[in-house]
């Protein structure tokens, strides 16, 4: 006998399936398939993700274009179902399907804009956490300072791109105002909530690196030599100013050493 976790399986299959023929057991007053008001249902359903999808990608639906991005939706919400009922969580693979999709081939930064997008939502709806003020690190000493982890606010993303993502982006958006792009600059970005509103940026190669290697776990010295493999010129001093000013940190810890006492 069926069971309900398996007749709940095939609904819910031929819902994104349109090839797929009505469940059987769902029959109108008449007794027959309802084969008309089960398309009906079905429609909703990808409707309803597709605006989702739209509401959560405003930037690539200008860039796409409206067909084309309701067309590509559609295909994304066929192949890939929601796995949660918190549709929040809908389309976090949505920029990494972009990237596969070959029709999309010709806006080659989309997928990178579509990333940007997902890491500003993902960013808004982090958990809180209280910023690291300047005066918390008052106590180290410079003979401390290379041993230094920190931990960075947990809305921290950063999005790299072989294109100029970020300025594409920023062209995009509500307030934003085309202009000519170089298509041969690549662009790092880095997404930040410290309070209420979303920090977008763009950073330069080595302060990205120099992030995502103390997201990593790595002592100050070692993402200063990841940054400095990036860019000589790296200042060191600049950059940890503008991060804490930013929020970006929420703690740190010294790794043991010998030279605790300088």
């Amino acid at each position: 006998m069926e069971s309900l976790a398996d007749r709940l399986e095939e609904f819910a299959s031929a819902l994104l399936n349109a090839d797929r023929a009505v469940p059987p057991g769902l029959v109108g007053p008449d007794g027959v398939p309802c084969v008309r008001r089960f398309a009906v249902y079905r429609n909703n359903i990808f409707v309803g993700l597709t605006e989702a999808l739209r509401a959560a990608f405003p930037c690539v639906v200008r860039l796409a274009g409206d067909e084309f991005f309701t067309a590509m939706a559609r295909i994304f919400v066929a192949a890939r179902p929601p796995s949660t009922p918190v549709l929040l969580h809908y389309g976090a693979d949505f920029p990494n399907f972009i990237a596969s999709f070959p029709p999309a081939d010709s806006l080659p930064y989309l997928a990178d804009v579509a990333r940007i997008e997902r890491a500003a939502t993902e960013a808004y709806h982090e958990r809180e956490a209280c910023p690291l003020t300047p005066i918390a690190l008052a106590n180290i000493s410079p003979g401390q300072t290379p041993r230094l982890r920190f931990k960075l606010h947990p809305s921290i993303r950063l999005v790299r791109s072989r294109l100029p993502a970020f300025t594409i982006w920023r062209m995009n958006i509500a307030d934003g105002a085309p202009a000519p792009v170089d298509l041969s600059e690549a662009q790092d970005t880095m997404v930040l909530r410290p309070d209420a509103v979303v920090d977008v940026r763009c950073v330069q190669p080595a302060s990205h690196d120099f992030l995502a290697a103390l997201g990593q776990g790595l002592t100050l010295s070692q993402a200063v030599e990841s940054a400095l493999s990036v860019d000589l010129d790296f200042d060191l001093a600049e950059n940890l100013r503008e991060l804490i000013l930013m929020g970006a940190f929420v703690g740190f810890e010294l790794e043991a050493g010998e030279n605790d006492h300088e």
